[in-house]
Protein backbone atom coordinates (compact mmCIF):
# COMPACT_ATOMS: atom_id res chain seq x y z
CA UNK A 1 0.00 0.00 0.00
CA UNK A 2 3.26 2.24 0.75
CA UNK A 3 4.22 1.49 -2.50
CA UNK A 4 0.88 2.37 -4.30
CA UNK A 5 0.54 5.54 -2.50
CA UNK A 6 4.20 6.62 -3.18
CA UNK A 7 3.93 5.66 -7.33
CA UNK A 8 0.96 8.06 -7.00
CA UNK A 9 2.34 11.03 -5.17
CA UNK A 10 5.66 10.73 -7.64
CA UNK A 11 2.65 11.13 -10.45
CA UNK A 12 0.88 14.25 -9.46
CA UNK A 13 3.65 16.81 -10.62
CA UNK A 14 3.17 15.00 -14.03
CA UNK A 15 -0.42 14.67 -14.43
CA UNK A 16 -1.90 17.88 -12.51
CA UNK A 17 1.25 20.40 -13.25
CA UNK A 18 1.48 20.28 -16.65
CA UNK A 19 2.17 23.54 -18.60
CA UNK A 20 0.79 23.92 -22.31
CA UNK A 21 1.39 26.35 -25.35
CA UNK A 22 -0.61 25.96 -27.75
CA UNK A 23 -0.87 27.86 -31.06
CA UNK A 24 -3.72 28.11 -33.37
CA UNK A 25 -3.43 29.41 -36.80
CA UNK A 26 -6.38 30.78 -39.43
CA UNK A 27 -8.93 29.77 -36.60
CA UNK A 28 -10.55 33.05 -35.82
CA UNK A 29 -11.65 35.12 -38.65
CA UNK A 30 -10.88 38.92 -38.66
CA UNK A 31 -8.20 38.05 -35.84
CA UNK A 32 -4.34 36.97 -35.63
CA UNK A 33 -2.45 33.54 -35.24
CA UNK A 34 -1.61 33.32 -31.53
CA UNK A 35 -0.23 31.49 -28.60
CA UNK A 36 -2.18 30.09 -25.56
CA UNK A 37 -0.61 29.39 -22.60
CA UNK A 38 -1.94 27.78 -19.80
CA UNK A 39 -0.15 27.30 -16.00
CA UNK A 40 0.21 23.79 -14.49
CA UNK A 41 -2.53 23.86 -12.50
CA UNK A 42 -5.40 25.25 -14.85
CA UNK A 43 -8.49 23.96 -14.74
CA UNK A 44 -11.10 24.17 -17.55
CA UNK A 45 -13.81 23.78 -15.30
CA UNK A 46 -12.88 26.30 -13.67
CA UNK A 47 -12.86 30.18 -14.08
CA UNK A 48 -10.09 31.19 -11.74
CA UNK A 49 -7.24 31.92 -13.63
CA UNK A 50 -6.50 35.57 -14.70
CA UNK A 51 -5.40 36.42 -18.54
CA UNK A 52 -2.45 38.36 -19.50
CA UNK A 53 -3.02 39.01 -23.52
CA UNK A 54 1.05 40.06 -24.51
CA UNK A 55 1.29 42.50 -27.37
CA UNK A 56 4.90 42.17 -29.21
CA UNK A 57 6.75 44.58 -30.89
CA UNK A 58 7.42 45.31 -34.90
CA UNK A 59 10.84 43.07 -35.06
CA UNK A 60 8.76 39.98 -34.18
CA UNK A 61 5.84 40.13 -36.68
CA UNK A 62 5.41 37.59 -39.79
CA UNK A 63 4.24 34.56 -40.07
CA UNK A 64 6.70 32.39 -38.37
CA UNK A 65 4.73 32.01 -34.27
CA UNK A 66 8.07 30.90 -32.53
CA UNK A 67 8.95 34.19 -33.05
CA UNK A 68 6.61 35.40 -30.78
CA UNK A 69 8.64 33.64 -27.80
CA UNK A 70 12.00 36.13 -28.05
CA UNK A 71 10.89 38.34 -25.62
CA UNK A 72 7.71 39.05 -23.51
CA UNK A 73 5.59 36.68 -21.22
CA UNK A 74 6.29 33.75 -22.82
CA UNK A 75 9.76 34.12 -23.18
CA UNK A 76 10.02 34.97 -19.00
CA UNK A 77 8.08 31.36 -18.42
CA UNK A 78 11.13 29.70 -20.26
CA UNK A 79 13.67 31.52 -17.83
CA UNK A 80 11.62 29.78 -14.95
CA UNK A 81 9.24 32.60 -14.50
CA UNK A 82 6.11 30.71 -12.64
CA UNK A 83 3.40 33.06 -13.72
CA UNK A 84 -0.10 31.78 -13.00
CA UNK A 85 -1.91 33.06 -15.10
CA UNK A 86 -3.55 32.05 -18.80
CA UNK A 87 -1.21 33.96 -21.63
CA UNK A 88 -2.60 34.83 -24.86
CA UNK A 89 0.03 35.59 -27.35
CA UNK A 90 -0.88 36.82 -30.80
CA UNK A 91 1.63 37.50 -33.65
CA UNK A 92 0.87 40.23 -36.31
CA UNK A 93 1.43 39.46 -39.88
CA UNK A 94 2.96 42.95 -40.00
CA UNK A 95 1.62 46.69 -39.62
CA UNK A 96 0.20 48.04 -36.47
CA UNK A 97 -2.46 46.35 -34.21
CA UNK A 98 -5.87 46.32 -34.87
CA UNK A 99 -7.87 46.65 -31.76
CA UNK A 100 -11.12 44.75 -33.33
CA UNK A 101 -8.86 41.82 -34.32
CA UNK A 102 -7.16 41.56 -31.12
CA UNK A 103 -10.87 41.66 -29.64
CA UNK A 104 -11.93 38.87 -31.55
CA UNK A 105 -9.23 36.44 -30.39
CA UNK A 106 -9.67 37.20 -27.25
CA UNK A 107 -13.01 36.41 -27.41
CA UNK A 108 -12.64 32.71 -28.89
CA UNK A 109 -10.11 32.89 -26.04
CA UNK A 110 -12.71 33.21 -23.71
CA UNK A 111 -15.14 30.93 -24.92
CA UNK A 112 -12.49 28.03 -25.30
CA UNK A 113 -10.62 28.43 -21.97
CA UNK A 114 -11.77 28.90 -18.16
CA UNK A 115 -10.52 33.09 -17.43
CA UNK A 116 -11.53 34.86 -14.52
CA UNK A 117 -12.92 37.98 -16.67
CA UNK A 118 -12.09 40.47 -13.88
CA UNK A 119 -8.43 40.00 -14.02
CA UNK A 120 -7.62 40.83 -17.62
CA UNK A 121 -4.49 42.60 -17.86
CA UNK A 122 -3.28 43.90 -21.32
CA UNK A 123 0.89 44.34 -21.81
CA UNK A 124 2.89 45.38 -24.64
CA UNK A 125 6.04 47.09 -25.94
CA UNK A 126 6.89 49.33 -28.97
CA UNK A 127 4.79 48.75 -31.50
CA UNK A 128 2.65 46.26 -29.12
CA UNK A 129 2.95 49.41 -26.37
CA UNK A 130 1.17 51.18 -29.60
CA UNK A 131 -1.68 48.20 -29.85
CA UNK A 132 -2.24 48.23 -25.71
CA UNK A 133 -3.28 51.78 -25.65
CA UNK A 134 -5.29 51.57 -28.76
CA UNK A 135 -6.98 48.20 -27.59
CA UNK A 136 -7.28 49.45 -24.33
CA UNK A 137 -8.73 52.53 -25.03
CA UNK A 138 -10.94 51.22 -28.08
CA UNK A 139 -12.36 48.04 -25.33
CA UNK A 140 -11.63 49.85 -21.59
CA UNK A 141 -14.25 47.82 -20.42
CA UNK A 142 -12.38 44.60 -20.46
CA UNK A 143 -8.78 45.89 -18.66
CA UNK A 144 -8.24 45.32 -14.95
CA UNK A 145 -5.31 47.09 -15.32
CA UNK A 146 -2.32 47.37 -18.54
CA UNK A 147 1.26 48.46 -19.68
CA UNK A 148 2.17 50.53 -22.45
CA UNK A 149 6.28 50.43 -22.68
CA UNK A 150 8.31 52.42 -25.05
CA UNK A 151 5.15 52.97 -27.47
CA UNK A 152 2.41 55.55 -28.24
CA UNK A 153 -0.84 56.08 -29.62
CA UNK A 154 -3.16 56.49 -32.53
CA UNK A 155 -6.48 56.64 -31.01
CA UNK A 156 -9.36 59.60 -31.74
CA UNK A 157 -9.83 59.79 -28.04
CA UNK A 158 -7.96 58.92 -25.35
CA UNK A 159 -10.56 59.57 -22.77
CA UNK A 160 -11.35 55.83 -22.42
CA UNK A 161 -7.48 55.24 -21.00
CA UNK A 162 -8.67 56.93 -17.20
CA UNK A 163 -11.03 54.18 -17.21
CA UNK A 164 -8.47 51.82 -15.48
CA UNK A 165 -5.35 51.45 -13.98
CA UNK A 166 -2.44 52.03 -16.82
CA UNK A 167 0.98 52.47 -15.93
CA UNK A 168 3.06 53.78 -19.13
CA UNK A 169 6.57 53.59 -19.09
CA UNK A 170 9.49 54.81 -21.33
CA UNK A 171 13.29 54.79 -21.98
CA UNK A 172 14.50 58.78 -22.02
CA UNK A 173 17.60 57.20 -24.01
CA UNK A 174 15.23 55.81 -26.43
CA UNK A 175 16.17 56.31 -30.01
CA UNK A 176 13.55 54.23 -32.15
CA UNK A 177 10.56 55.53 -30.42
CA UNK A 178 11.18 59.15 -28.15
CA UNK A 179 9.68 59.44 -24.75
CA UNK A 180 7.30 62.05 -26.39
CA UNK A 181 5.51 59.91 -28.07
CA UNK A 182 4.00 58.84 -24.54
CA UNK A 183 4.03 61.79 -23.06
CA UNK A 184 1.62 62.82 -26.01
CA UNK A 185 -0.60 59.98 -24.53
CA UNK A 186 -0.39 61.02 -21.17
CA UNK A 187 -0.58 64.67 -21.97
CA UNK A 188 -4.22 63.75 -23.72
CA UNK A 189 -5.34 61.93 -20.98
CA UNK A 190 -4.88 64.98 -18.43
CA UNK A 191 -6.64 66.93 -21.31
CA UNK A 192 -9.97 65.04 -20.41
CA UNK A 193 -9.40 65.96 -17.09
CA UNK A 194 -8.06 63.99 -13.89
CA UNK A 195 -5.92 60.40 -14.35
CA UNK A 196 -5.60 59.32 -10.57
CA UNK A 197 -5.67 56.32 -12.42
CA UNK A 198 -2.44 56.65 -14.50
CA UNK A 199 1.10 55.88 -13.53
CA UNK A 200 3.62 57.47 -16.11
CA UNK A 201 7.44 56.38 -15.66
CA UNK A 202 10.15 58.14 -17.40
CA UNK A 203 13.78 55.66 -16.90
CA UNK A 204 16.67 57.77 -17.23
CA UNK A 205 19.05 56.20 -19.22
CA UNK A 206 17.33 53.05 -20.76
CA UNK A 207 16.96 52.29 -24.60
CA UNK A 208 14.40 50.85 -26.57
CA UNK A 209 15.24 47.74 -26.13
CA UNK A 210 16.15 47.46 -22.33
CA UNK A 211 12.39 47.99 -21.75
CA UNK A 212 12.11 44.03 -22.70
CA UNK A 213 13.96 43.49 -19.26
CA UNK A 214 10.13 44.60 -17.45
CA UNK A 215 8.64 41.16 -18.70
CA UNK A 216 11.14 39.54 -16.46
CA UNK A 217 10.44 41.04 -13.36
CA UNK A 218 8.67 39.87 -10.51
CA UNK A 219 7.34 43.20 -10.15
CA UNK A 220 5.54 43.69 -13.09
CA UNK A 221 3.17 40.75 -12.68
CA UNK A 222 2.57 41.38 -8.98
CA UNK A 223 1.50 45.57 -9.94
CA UNK A 224 -0.78 43.67 -12.86
CA UNK A 225 -2.26 41.29 -10.77
CA UNK A 226 -2.72 43.53 -7.87
CA UNK A 227 -6.36 45.10 -9.84
CA UNK A 228 -9.62 43.72 -10.77
CA UNK A 229 -11.82 45.01 -12.98
CA UNK A 230 -14.73 44.41 -9.97
CA UNK A 231 -12.94 45.97 -7.15
CA UNK A 232 -15.14 48.18 -5.55
CA UNK A 233 -12.87 51.61 -6.30
CA UNK A 234 -10.49 51.44 -8.81
CA UNK A 235 -7.08 52.30 -7.79
CA UNK A 236 -3.31 52.77 -9.50
CA UNK A 237 -1.40 50.63 -7.45
CA UNK A 238 1.85 52.73 -6.36
CA UNK A 239 3.30 50.53 -3.99
CA UNK A 240 5.02 48.70 -6.28
CA UNK A 241 7.78 50.17 -8.40
CA UNK A 242 10.06 49.88 -11.26
CA UNK A 243 13.29 51.73 -11.83
CA UNK A 244 16.36 51.50 -14.03
CA UNK A 245 18.01 50.08 -10.72
CA UNK A 246 14.74 47.05 -10.89
CA UNK A 247 15.37 46.39 -14.05
CA UNK A 248 19.12 45.52 -13.29
CA UNK A 249 17.95 42.21 -11.62
CA UNK A 250 15.89 41.39 -14.77
CA UNK A 251 18.25 38.05 -15.79
CA UNK A 252 19.09 37.46 -12.71
CA UNK A 253 18.30 33.85 -11.12
CA UNK A 254 17.33 32.50 -14.57
CA UNK A 255 16.24 28.39 -14.16
CA UNK A 256 15.27 27.36 -17.38
CA UNK A 257 14.82 24.11 -15.71
CA UNK A 258 12.58 25.34 -13.36
CA UNK A 259 9.38 25.09 -15.83
CA UNK A 260 8.92 22.56 -18.19
CA UNK A 261 6.19 23.52 -20.99
CA UNK A 262 4.71 21.21 -23.15
CA UNK A 263 3.89 23.11 -27.14
CA UNK A 264 1.40 21.51 -28.72
CA UNK A 265 -0.73 22.68 -32.23
CA UNK A 266 -4.43 23.58 -31.56
CA UNK A 267 -4.93 24.18 -34.50
CA UNK A 268 -7.12 20.51 -35.17
CA UNK A 269 -9.66 21.93 -32.83
CA UNK A 270 -9.27 19.81 -29.78
CA UNK A 271 -9.96 22.35 -27.25
CA UNK A 272 -12.83 21.97 -25.61
CA UNK A 273 -14.92 25.52 -24.98
CA UNK A 274 -14.35 25.74 -21.06
CA UNK A 275 -17.39 24.19 -19.32
CA UNK A 276 -18.10 27.11 -16.50
CA UNK A 277 -17.29 30.91 -16.25
CA UNK A 278 -16.77 32.15 -12.28
CA UNK A 279 -17.73 29.67 -10.01
CA UNK A 280 -21.06 28.87 -12.69
CA UNK A 281 -21.59 25.81 -14.58
CA UNK A 282 -22.72 25.55 -17.96
CA UNK A 283 -25.55 23.00 -19.54
CA UNK A 284 -23.07 21.53 -21.87
CA UNK A 285 -23.56 24.04 -24.38
CA UNK A 286 -20.83 26.60 -24.57
CA UNK A 287 -23.06 29.26 -25.55
CA UNK A 288 -24.97 28.68 -22.21
CA UNK A 289 -23.49 29.50 -18.69
CA UNK A 290 -24.97 29.61 -15.17
CA UNK A 291 -24.28 30.94 -12.40
CA UNK A 292 -24.38 29.35 -8.91
CA UNK A 293 -25.48 33.12 -6.33
CA UNK A 294 -23.30 33.03 -3.42
CA UNK A 295 -23.76 34.51 0.06
CA UNK A 296 -23.49 38.40 -0.59
CA UNK A 297 -23.91 38.26 -4.38
CA UNK A 298 -26.45 40.93 -6.57
CA UNK A 299 -27.99 41.42 -9.28
CA UNK A 300 -25.24 44.16 -9.98
CA UNK A 301 -22.34 42.04 -8.79
CA UNK A 302 -23.50 39.28 -11.12
CA UNK A 303 -23.93 40.94 -13.71
CA UNK A 304 -20.48 42.82 -13.23
CA UNK A 305 -18.46 39.61 -13.30
CA UNK A 306 -20.27 38.54 -16.56
CA UNK A 307 -19.92 41.67 -18.14
CA UNK A 308 -23.59 41.70 -18.59
CA UNK A 309 -26.46 43.96 -17.80
CA UNK A 310 -28.70 43.77 -14.74
CA UNK A 311 -31.72 43.82 -17.32
CA UNK A 312 -30.37 40.73 -19.54
CA UNK A 313 -30.07 39.00 -16.33
CA UNK A 314 -33.47 39.54 -15.29
CA UNK A 315 -34.66 38.76 -19.07
CA UNK A 316 -33.02 35.67 -19.21
CA UNK A 317 -34.57 34.21 -15.94
CA UNK A 318 -37.33 35.53 -16.10
CA UNK A 319 -37.14 37.56 -12.86
CA UNK A 320 -37.34 41.65 -11.67
CA UNK A 321 -35.01 43.71 -10.62
CA UNK A 322 -36.04 43.67 -7.33
CA UNK A 323 -36.60 40.08 -7.09
CA UNK A 324 -34.45 38.63 -3.78
CA UNK A 325 -31.76 36.03 -4.26
CA UNK A 326 -31.48 33.10 -2.75
CA UNK A 327 -28.40 31.77 -2.41
CA UNK A 328 -27.32 28.36 -4.20
CA UNK A 329 -29.54 30.16 -6.56
CA UNK A 330 -29.08 28.88 -10.40
CA UNK A 331 -28.82 31.77 -13.16
CA UNK A 332 -28.52 31.85 -16.47
CA UNK A 333 -26.21 34.53 -17.21
CA UNK A 334 -25.70 33.83 -21.02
Amino acid sequence: MKKILLLILLSLPLALFCQTLASFRNIVPNGYNFWVYTPGDYDSTRAEKPLILFLHGASLSGSDLSRVRKYGPLTAISYGHDIDAVILAPQSPGGSWKADNVENILNWTLAHYAVDTNRIYVIGMSMGGYGTINYTGTYPDRVAAAMALCGGGNLKGYCNLNKFPLWIMHGTADRAVGVGESQKVVNAMKACGETPLLRFTKLPGQSHAALAKIFYLEETYEWLFSHRLDDSVRHVNTDIDITAKTMEKAYQNIDRNKIKVTVVNGQTGTVEPAKTASEGSSSGSSDVVYHRVKKGETLSSIARKYHTTVSKLCKLNHIKETSILQIGQKLKVR
